[in-house]
């Protein structure tokens, strides 16, 4: 069947049916446009039927509507030429012994199939038979695209994902297809390019250095739905690029079938994914919690496919905040973008999730323990780089904190585990570093834990009350030049430069400091229970 580039047939296919041939058809302008899609037939006879047409039809008439001005002659051709229409179809008779010369210039100026008849036919038979071919090849490619959703589908049965499914698509369009985010990242790659080259190769070279750039004219674009029937959520997009042959209707009936399938392939994917990075989430924190016992451990570990050798354990965890919550069902995307990121570590790594406390802990296997410092700043600059692929943060807040445990062995660990997670929830409130040591924080554990307790509530009071209350009211600010003076030690030049101040106006502020809280700053004591002070502030609510 002669298909066309719609949804129809072409003018050349209506004129072999046998209602057209028994008029005898002459094809006078346009012989090398009867390619062009014929989506309906039509009869009519009145000078202004093209206001009565959409586009893509073939017209059926006698020559009554033309007129006999050559001017209206021209109109009426012009007219069916800008409203699109396939072809022109008249048949010659009592009305019209020959195509009129205006008509015939018009037609052939426009690039419009312009065919006569030579012999009489019933139009109502005509459109009949051409109406059925149309229907008959909506059928016809009805059928492909199920035969390739039924191949796409026995390819799922059998074992296969969604490589399997883009090679059934691919070998049936006879073009490369790619399946990428909703952001334009490949994920998969299928087909060949001209000559076989590699479709990698294609799709870098058509979309180009910008992810976001659009696919080139003729591509056949097509969602990929997530999120559950009814959502209108998109997980990700279908792309057939037009390299080898220019894809027709049925390449976009077969394509979106084929999204149908890969949207149960990566949903199914997703499912199993979060599981098991549930699952090792799960025994960390088993582990952490003594309910695994340590002896255990190396067995159950090994089972989940962590194989650490004999070197000492990293503890880290991952505290995502509200960067990520539960209800946005992306915790598979985000275990597999840390697992790719961790990947490049060149070390053994079991890695999991705990989605109702927002954490990632993980384990690192170490050869020595000089390697921590190292391995610590390219682990936590992974996971930095997964978290913000997997799980983009919402606006305003804060990115993810990185907690770098202590190392040890298998008796170890679990203890290790316990202080990372507990020192990862105290540092929410710290300012944003890389990584924190987990050693290095004990002081804010502790204050933290006694986050709730009025006590520290009325310390921070009594130690700093007055300056807070001063913040509150004027300005400069006093409590950023105490925190700076105690974090340099004292040490008045760095504070100085450090707060961007000439020397005197640094002494005029500690001055009033010391006024206000009625206390010397060179004294130790003093020094110590400011200092636990500010700290106590990021806790107490």
């Amino acid at each position: 069947m002669d298909v066309g580039e719609g949804t129809g047939i072409t003018v050349r296919r209506a004129l072999e049916l046998p209602g057209l041939r028994a008029g005898l058809p002459e094809v006078v302008t346009g012989a090398d446009r009867l390619g062009r899609t014929v989506r309906w037939a039509h009869a009519g006879e009145v000078p202004n039927i093209a206001s009565l047409l959409k586009g893509g039809e073939l017209l059926l008439t006698t020559g009554y509507g033309f007129g006999v001005r050559s001017a209206d002659q021209r109109a009426f051709v012009r007219t069916l030429a800008e409203r699109g229409i396939a072809a022109l179809v008249v048949e010659l008779g009592p009305r019209l012994a020959r195509l009129p010369a205006a008509v015939v210039d018009t037609a052939r100026a426009a690039g419009l199939p312009l065919v006569q008849l030579h012999r009489e036919v019933p139009f109502v038979a005509v459109t009949e038979e051409i109406h059925t071919e149309i229907v008959n090849g909506h059928y016809a490619l009805l059928r492909r695209a199920e035969d390739v959703h039924r191949r796409c589908t026995e390819a799922l049965l059998g074992g296969g994902g969604v490589p399997q499914v883009l090679d059934v698509l691919a070998g049936f369009a006879g073009n490369p297809v790619f399946l990428e985010t909703p952001d334009g990242r490949l994920l998969y790659a299928a087909g060949a390019g001209p000559e076989g080259t590699d479709p990698l190769q294609v799709w870098e070279g058509l979309r180009g250095p910008r992810k976001d750039a659009p696919p080139p004219a003729g591509s056949v674009l097509v969602d990929v739905p997530g999120g559950g029937p009814g959502t209108g959520s998109v997980r990700a997009r279908l792309v057939l690029l037009p390299v080898r042959s220019t894809p027709v209707p049925v390449h976009r009936m077969a394509a979106e079938r084929a999204a149908d399938v890969l949207a149960l392939v990566l949903m199914q994917a997703r499912q199993e994914e979060e599981l098991a990075a549930r699952g090792r989430g799960d025994f960390l924190t088993d582990l952490a919690e003594g309910r695994i016992a340590a002896a255990d451990a190396p067995a159950q570990a090994r089972v989940l496919g962590f194989r650490p050798g004999d070197g000492p354990l990293l503890p880290v965890v991952m505290r995502l905040g509200d960067a990520l919550s539960p209800a946005d069902g992306g915790w598979a995307v985000l275990a597999r973008a840390l697992a790719e990121e961790l990947a490049s570590l060149g070390v053994p790594v079991l890695l999991g999730v705990r989605p109702v406390e927002g954490r990632v802990p993980l384990l690192l296997a170490l050869r020595a323990q000089a390697e921590r410092p190292a391995l610590a700043d390219r682990v936590a600059a992974a996971l930095r780089a997964g978290a913000e692929r997997g799980a983009p943060l919402r606006p305003g807040a804060r990115p993810p904190v990185v907690v770098v445990g202590v190392p040890g062995d298998w008796a170890q660990v679990p203890a290790g585990l316990r202080h990372a997670a507990e020192t990862a929830a105290a540092a929410q409130g710290l300012p944003d570093r890389p990584w924190y040591d987990a050693r290095r924080l004990d002081t804010d554990l502790l204050l933290w834990r006694l986050r709730d307790h009025p006590d520290l509530a009325a310390f921070v009071d009594r130690a700093i009350g007055p300056l807070r209350d001063h913040d509150a009211r004027s300005r400069p600010p006093l409590l950023p030049t105490l925190e700076a003076y105690l974090a340099h030690a004292g040490r008045k030049a760095e504070t100085a430069r450090d707060l961007h101040l000439n020397r005197q106006t640094l002494y005029n502020r500690l001055a009033r400091i010391e006024e206000l809280l009625g206390t010397d700053l060179d004294d130790p004591q003093t020094v110590l229970t400011l200092s636990l002070a500010l700290r106590a502030r990021r806790h107490v609510s």
